[in-house]
């Protein structure tokens, strides 16, 4: 077995011993597992460079990672699943996305929300699987040996992308100050540093003199081999890549051999082997948000679900807010952190059932490898609008022309949650959330979670009672839903805020050579541009595909996957969160109607206004308690969320109602 210890290292109350329930009470384990993989195993064969690490005595690579597990003091009452969350970038994310909770701090314990997860009896298990992530409290990482050759370590070009929200003169060489890859030698000459408008423009190069690896020291340079330094300094709103040489290539693939391997020991695992779940777990589940919904897919297209004794790890997917997209996570210098464009996050295939790209010749699907080892585990993918303004979402369920709807296997579904953005929503409106951002719509309040906890329910009773979930739900081409992002334009003018993103965001297709694991072509080499739609929206710019919430269809406002970045960060009217690997999460907009009849007509808002589309606020509430209920017969939304809409709704009516309009941004 490849785990080879679980070493608990605390054991504590969760939530300070709060009983969740017919459950009870919730413990709390931290500590470090340990594992020897096979590398001549069948299972392990698409872990790139795992021939070259390092092995034992007994030709094993070794390596561990930092685990958390939330579990049922009496097991007997918990629900005998495990729901493994991937960490982003170190951090978990269930208790967050689908609990409610507060988002998780470095210095203060885990929250258990509305205690969802708990009330139905789940044990949440997390396992560190990123190499890079800093040493800060409460973050989850793993330890990975190097891959070497007889000549020693391995180096390689790394090309660092970052696009900054302020002027700066000196940048670390990583995403969200995670461990860079450091420079073999500072003073290369053949290293290059490029300047863009945006991530698709032209390249201009910097003249190596202009710019060095440095770091300020009291105001003298300082060489240094993890920072760059440009003595004009880095514009905000541009778009910077340094491409230079690096010496060490740690065997990241490893990191989806930890999740699949802690996930088989604790459903098989006895509790002489040191199982703290042994005996008790039935099925397993494995839920990750945005970076880590694309490393599920990653893990599903490498073909990962059954460990070196063919054991199945998860009967059930989530991979949310992921897209189209993939990620570097199993590839030779990786930056796992990173948002750019034009890296091992962008490739194809995009769509789980094999196509041939008419462009390259390539067929692929991202199902493939797991449909041709037999069964097909159950897969819910959901999204937001944002994916599909990023660029990528459309691939998923059309073909390579955009001209064709695709079918998905019957194990799976895809949902799309109507008007929503790809970061958790907040309330109330504002446009600028101290990340460094600043957008020129205040960002999207629609709180789609209550979606979350129904698609899960509909996973369990899928897996357990084989009981077929909803129908999916996405913009479609053969209904007219799925429409050109240049076709919402008409629509969206003369609404204040109603602007089209500049420029629209597009995948084009990459060549890192025949082995993109293993890239032989750095930077890649670019070639033509993917087609993407988006949701056709109705009247006042509101989606019309995709499961709608109330907020959605008993309007207040204009909701919008995008949102634009304000001039005073630079690169005006392109979308937010999308340049880059200095990151930004994507982010939406709410565009308030008009709270009455007197300021739609003196502002020339097409749009109908709050004063005019309801009677009163108990009316409003009504109909948005009826939207709801329709949602529960649909079975997309449970019962015990209606409250909270209808609670949420509440807010957004007394604030928006009762708002004075604002001026809105000049152009761009």
């Amino acid at each position: 077995m490849p785990v080879t210890k679980m070493e608990i290292k605390t054991r504590r109350p969760f939530a300070d011993g709060k009983s969740f329930g017919d459950v009870g009470a919730y413990e709390q384990l931290d500590g470090v597992v340990h594992f020897a993989v096979d590398p001549g195993s069948s299972a392990n064969e698409t872990i790139a460079d795992l021939e070259l690490a390092p092995r034992d005595a007994n030709g094993m690579v070794i390596f561990s990672s930092d685990f958390r597990i939330l579990q049922p003091v009496d097991l007997e009452r918990g629900n005998r699943r495990i729901l493994l969350d991937v960490p982003n970038r170190g951090k978990p994310l269930a208790l967050r996305n689908i609990n409610s909770a507060p988002e998780v701090t470095p210095d203060a314990p885990m929250d258990p929300g509305n205690g969802f997860l708990m009330r139905q009896g789940y044990s949440v298990v997390w396992c560190a699987w990123q190499h890079d992530v800093p040493d800060v409290p409460g973050m989850l990482r793993v330890n990975f040996p190097d891959a070497v050759t007889a000549d020693g370590p391995i180096s390689g070009k790394v090309v660092v992308t970052f696009q900054l929200n302020a002027p700066s003169k000196v940048e670390f060489l990583s995403s969200r100050n995670h461990r860079p890859y450091f420079v073999t030698n500072p003073d290369d000459q053949t290293a290059v540093m490029t300047v863009q408008e945006h991530e698709d423009a032209p390249e201009q190069i910097i003249p190596r003199g202009k710019w060095a690896f440095a770091r300020l020291d009291n105001g003298n340079v300082v060489t240094d081999s993890s920072h760059v330094y440009l003595a004009e300094g880095f514009k905000p709103g541009k778009v910077y890549q340094v491409i230079f040489t690096t010496t060490g290539a740690p065997v990241v693939g490893l990191g989806l051999l930890a999740t699949r391997d802690i996930t088989t020991y604790l459903r098989h695992a006895t509790s002489q082997d040191g199982n703290p779940l042994a005996g008790n777990i039935d099925h397993a589940y494995s839920f990750g948000v945005s970076q880590s919904g694309r490393w599920l897919r990653l893990f599903l297209y490498l073909g990962l679900n059954r460990d070196e004794a063919g054991r199945m790890a998860f009967d059930g997917f989530i991979p949310h807010v992921a897209g189209g997209k993939m990620g570097e996570f199993n590839h030779r210098f990786v930056q796992p952190s990173s948002q750019a464009t034009r890296s091992g996050n962008s490739l194809f295939p995009f769509s789980d059932i094999a196509q041939t790209d008419p462009e390259t010749g390539l067929t692929d699907g991202l199902l493939s490898r797991l449909s041709a080892q037999g069964a097909l585990p159950k897969i819910m993918y959901t999204h937001t609008p944002s994916e599909y303004w990023a660029g990528h979402g459309s691939l998923m369920h059309t073909d390579m022309t955009a001209t064709k709807d695709l079918e998905p296997p019957e194990e799976v579904r895809i949902y799309v949650f109507a008007g929503t953005q790809h970061a958790l929503a907040g309330f109330p409106p504002v446009d600028n959330d101290g990340d460094g951002y600043h957008g020129q719509n205040k960002y999207n309040i629609v709180d789609y979670r209550a979606l979350l906890r129904g698609a899960l329910t509909n996973m369990n009773r899928w897996v357990t009672d084989c009981e077929v979930p909803p129908a999916s739900q996405h913009p479609r081409i053969d209904d007219g839903t799925a429409v050109s992002p240049e076709q919402v334009a008409e629509t969206l003018e003369g609404i204040p805020g109603g602007k089209l993103p500049t420029p629209m965001r597009r995948f084009t297709r990459l060549d890192f050579g025949p082995n993109p694991m293993i890239p032989t072509k750095v930077p890649a080499e670019i070639g033509k541009v993917y087609p993407n739609l988006v949701s056709a929206v109705d009247q006042d710019a509101n989606e019309v595909s995709g499961i709608a919430l109330p907020f959605i269809t008993v309007p207040l406002a204009t909701h919008m996957g995008w949102n634009l970045r304000h001039p005073d960060i630079g690169g005006a009217g392109q979308v937010i969160g999308t340049g880059g690997a200095s990151g930004g999460t994507l982010r939406g907009s709410t565009i308030p109607f008009p709270a009455t009849r007197t300021e739609r007509e003196l502002s020339g808002d097409p749009r109908q206004s709050i004063e005019e589309r309801y009677s009163s606020r108990d009316q409003y509430l009504e109909l948005v308690k009826q939207a709801a209920e329709k949602l529960i017969d649909q079975r997309y939304l449970l019962e015990e969320d209606v409250d909270g809409i209808v609670g949420q709704a509440a807010e957004h009516y007394d604030f928006l109602s009762s708002r004075t309009a604002e001026p809105q941004p000049a152009g761009d």
